[in-house]
């Protein structure tokens, strides 16, 4: 049995059949919806983390890769987990190369929102942060594949903890007009965590920018500003 497979059974032996409904519905899997045909077997999140954590250091890529290109979603969730431990516990910079790499080998399968905000920053955001290789992120932004310009603006968290704004606000703008509510929660997001580690940065942004922004992003953008402020942003008094 390959480990692969041990990984799928210990995963199967966690699941719960009455979460299956409930997730499918939360990560829209409906015909014509964002995740269509995605496939759940019901394993809570912590569970998948302990599973990550049991088996990351003894799995190899090749090896991930199988887990990674799985239908079933929590087989690619925890295959993410795994490369992000991987990749936190290593600090040989050959090896962080070699995980960059091939996460973005396999961007097709981390298709769904907490696939991407799970994973992308701690790998892709930390990664050109130290190794200033912004283009890694500013590619993904140019993607006609919105999975993918997801992981690039929420790449960008891992610069905000930095205190560097730029991409994020970069990003923000190219995807302002994006016709996908998940890209405006995304990028209402990161500009409310660029709030939130330096209010100023994001108040300039908003004065320039927030009567030509979604509704979504906006309100995702100001949820943490003094309440008669956040007020006078949604009623376009500033």
């Amino acid at each position: 049995m390959s480990l692969a497979q041990t990984i799928s059974n210990a995963l199967s032996d966690l699941s719960i059949s009455e979460n299956v409904e409930i997730l499918q519905k939360f990560f829209k899997t409906g015909k014509g919806e964002y995740a269509e045909g995605d496939l759940f077997i019901g394993v809570k999140v912590p569970d998948q983390r302990i599973v990550a954590k049991e088996f990351y250091n003894k799995i190899s890529l090749e090896e991930l890769c199988e887990l990674l290109s799985s239908k079933i979603h929590e087989h690619r969730l925890t295959a993410l987990l795994m490369l992000v431990y991987k990749y936190e516990k290593t600090k040989d910079k050959n090896q962080q190369k070699e995980i960059v790499a091939f996460y973005l080998k396999h961007t097709k399968h981390i298709n769904n929102w907490d696939l991407v905000d799970t994973s992308c920053y701690k790998i892709l955001g930390r990664y050109c942060f130290e190794n200033q290789e912004s283009k890694l992120l500013e590619n993904l932004s140019n993607s006609k594949n919105m999975w993918e310009m997801r992981m690039a603006i929420v790449g960008t968290m891992h610069h905000i903890k930095k205190g560097e704004f730029e991409l994020t606000k970069a990003f923000a703008l190219k995807n302002l007009h994006h016709p996908h509510d998940l890209m405006h929660k995304a990028n209402g997001w990161l500009l409310r965590e660029m709030g939130k580690k330096n209010e100023s940065e994001l108040l300039d942004f908003l004065n320039l920018h927030y009567r030509n922004m979604p509704r979504t992003c906006l309100r995702y953008a100001i949820e943490k500003l003094d309440e008669n402020l956040r007020q006078d942003y949604l009623k376009g008094k500033i």
